[in-house]
């Protein structure tokens, strides 16, 4: 009896310990590392499998040597031996890393199908080694009568990442999604699958392997990626917040979840969780420089941010990133802040360089931004510059562009200028009030003694196509003040009458009726007003 009983709570113990094994290898395969460790560290002294996934989560924690102490616990089971194959991988030892693959793959016996399998994931789960063999020896696995659910979700990741392979993939996922228990993990990699090109069936996928086991984060995460990649920033943020509920919140999740919350403008949050994370013991290297830069660019755009900070942030950041890592976008977010700062220098300084890199075909926008803020400045002669950079930029730009390009050059006293950039819109957009209008008040300006008239023929096409029906009372007393001055100028008393009452109909109080009449008792030429318009 006592035997008996002896019996039954060994296997009650084997019983607990093989489903805490599947469960540690469940983390695993969800990438939840640190919650797989804590199930696999109590196995891994005497299972060598627990010891195996024990190694490869200290893998994919990049901590390699822990990972290699961890294999080499176990130097003669097979799945151990493949661990160091991954190691050379990682650590970018190619050749090494093949050389053991081939030699775990050239112990398979006639049916023995494990070393393959094995030597095959040595291979699809990092970076380096040969897809193409690791393909065969997945294939001659299931030749030699593998029918193993990992086996199909390992060869359609090695296919996956083949170009052209995604459909041989999906057939390998979906052999795992009709033919085993497991159905979630298969879920989501169908879904991923379809990610690129139908995400309706994408969706459905992930919604299956949510209902397939609800502690599966990987769809969230790969909703969040996507959505990221695409720009739908505020969908990938309520997708990753749903991932760090059900994933062990690694650090490189959390830094990914404050760079959402900057790209959703969430400036305030996102400056104050890259604070929080740059305390973090973690925060090295690149993810430091990372979170620097999330910093200094949600300061640079919150405007109750502080800008010392931002600036002093984002110098870093410049300083340090690769060159070829920063993004047009960021040089413009630079300038931006400096816009702010009115250092306006500093602002064109980071905008033409932001410009320069961006291969975008439109980038009118930014050009508009920059042209925007000098004038906000009253610098109307760079404003000029940036809306002429547009125009350039894009010919076929908005009308309102061409206007305010002439309309700085105007305020600038480029009157020479402007009047050819009037000339251009009137001849782009032939049915702008505008345009011959501003030619003629340019021209005015430009005969600021009202003696040659050169501003006539400009408001006379005006006033005959718009100025009767939608001319302003304002434009009408410019364009008539401009007639009285000529024609009082050039001594033509009839014109001069024609267009005293014209002007006198509209404000028969107008400041410059007296003036002209004034004018007149004194012998003098009324002044002009040309340029105060």
């Amino acid at each position: 009896m006592k035997k008996l009983i002896i019996l039954v709570a060994l296997l009650a113990a084997l019983g607990t310990q093989a489903q805490n094994l599947q469960d540690g290898i469940k983390m695993y395969n969800f990438k939840k590392y640190q919650s797989a460790v804590k199930i696999l560290e109590p196995l891994a002294a005497t299972d060598p499998k627990a010891n195996y996934f024990l190694g490869l989560c200290y893998l994919e924690n990049n901590e390699l040597d822990k990972a290699s102490a961890t294999f080499q616990k176990f130097p003669e089971d097979m799945a151990n031996f493949s661990g160091n194959a991954r190691v050379a991988f990682k650590k970018k030892e190619v050749a090494k890393g093949m050389q053991i693959a081939n030699e775990l793959a050239a112990k398979a016996k006639k049916k023995e199908y494990e070393q393959l399998r094995l030597a095959a994931d040595a291979i699809i789960y990092t970076d380096g080694g040969d897809l193409f063999q690791a393909v065969k020896w997945d294939s001659a696995a299931f030749k030699k009568g593998a029918k193993d659910e990992q086996l199909f979700i390992s060869l359609g990741d090695a296919l996956n990442k083949i170009p052209g392979g995604g459909g041989a993939a999906m057939d390998n996922y979906e052999n795992v999604r009709d033919n085993f228990p497991n159905k979630s993990l298969a879920f989501s990699r169908i879904g991923d699958t379809w990610l690129g090109t139908r995400y309706d069936l994408a969706m459905q996928n992930f919604t299956k392997a949510k209902e397939a086991d609800s502690t599966n984060p990987l769809p969230y995460k790969s909703l969040a990626d996507a959505c990221q990649r695409g720009g739908q920033y505020k969908l990938a943020l309520n997708n990753i917040k749903r991932y760090l509920q059900l994933s062990d919140k690694s650090y490189q999740d959390s830094v990914q979840y404050v760079e959402l919350l900057y790209q959703s403008r969430n400036y305030d949050d996102a400056a104050k969780g890259a604070q929080l994370l740059l305390g973090n013991p973690k925060s090295i290297g690149s993810l430091k420089l990372e979170l620097t830069g999330i910093l200094g660019f949600s300061e640079a755009a919150n405007p109750t941010g502080d800008s010392t900070d931002a600036v002093k942030n984002l110098r870093i950041y410049f300083q340090s990133q690769n060159k070829k890592d920063i993004t047009p976008k960021a040089y413009i977010e630079f300038g931006r802040l400096w816009i702010r700062m009115n250092e306006m220098d500093s602002a064109s300084y980071y905008y033409g360089i932001g410009l320069n890199a961006d291969t975008a075909a439109d980038k009118t926008e930014t050009y508009r931004q920059m042209a925007e803020a000098f004038n906000a400045k009253k610098n109307y002669c760079k404003a000029a510059e940036w809306y002429n950079n547009l125009v350039k930029a894009n010919p076929n730009t908005q009308p309102l562009d061409y206007y305010y390009r002439g309309f700085m050059y105007y305020k600038c006293e480029n009157y020479a200028t402007a009047l050819t950039m009037f000339q251009e819109f009137e001849k782009k957009y032939p049915d702008q009030p505008a345009a011959p209008l501003w030619e003629g008040k340019t021209a005015a300006a430009i005969d600021s003694s009202a003696t040659d008239g050169s501003a006539i023929p400009y408001f006379d096409r005006w006033l005959e196509k718009f100025g009767n029906t939608q001319g302003k009372k304002n434009d009408l007393k410019f364009v008539f003040k401009y007639y009285l001055a000529y024609y009082y100028n050039s001594k033509n008393t009839d014109l001069e009458t024609t267009y005293k009452e014209k002007l006198r109909n509209i404000d028969p109080n107008d400041a410059f009726l007296k003036q002209l009449d004034d004018a007149k008792k004194a012998g003098n030429a009324p002044k002009s007003d040309s340029k105060k318009h």
